[in-house]
């Protein structure tokens, strides 16, 4: 994992790095990923993920309240910003891990140029080149309550009619995907799309 180290001895804690974008999508740098989001967010490389389990069910969690952007929102199953010299799949895994306590297996591109810019009530932006990924639960969830307050597994339809019906409930990225993700409407229940 991209990581930087703050000084020597144990106590150190790490810097996690986002890698920065320009425009047309090539990386420019790094930044640190605890100043990055702000009212003036510059464009970076994301990824989201969503998870299905072996009957075709998609989890959704809801952001903790202590996250610094849209803090109570129902969103994909995990999202997550790969490190300078770390792959999207890398990073799916680890985050999959440090997020959700739990593995992932058949990680799988469903929108490999899912880009947003969206601002929340606050004020924080984002602003991220984002691929979408789907991924099949490989063992127990245990999630991180830092990241997430509450979860469940839902029939994608579900989802779609949950969303549909109170957008402002939801991540803005999960809104704008779904439709992407499910154009002529999920799957029956019991079957994963794509």
């Amino acid at each position: 994992m991209a990581r930087l180290s703050g000084g020597s001895g144990p106590e150190t804690e790490s810097v996690e790095l986002v890698v920065l974008l320009a425009e047309d999508g090539s990386p420019t740098g790094t930044q640190e990923k605890a100043t990055v989001h702000s009212d003036s967010t510059p464009l970076h490389l994301a990824f989201s993920t969503h998870v299905y389990n072996g009957e075709g069910q998609i989890l959704v969690t809801r952001r903790a309240m202590s996250k610094r952007a849209w803090p109570g929102v129902w969103t994909n199953s995990f999202c997550g910003h790969p490190g300078p010299g770390e792959s999207t799949e890398q990073a799916i895994v680890r985050r999959a891990s440090q997020e959700l306590g739990m593995s992932v297996a058949d990680i799988t591109p469903a929108l490999p140029d899912f880009r947003y810019r969206a601002t929340d009530a606050s004020g924080i932006v984002e602003n991220e080149v984002c691929p979408v990924f789907t991924a099949v639960i490989d063992g127990d969830l245990a999630p991180s309550p830092d990241e997430v307050m509450d979860w469940k597994w839902v029939e994608p339809a579900q989802l779609v009619s949950a969303v549909t019906a109170a957008p402002w409930a939801f991540s803005p990225w999960l809104t704008l995907q779904l439709p992407l993700l499910y154009p002529s409407g999920p799957a029956p229940a019991g079957q994963n799309f794509g």
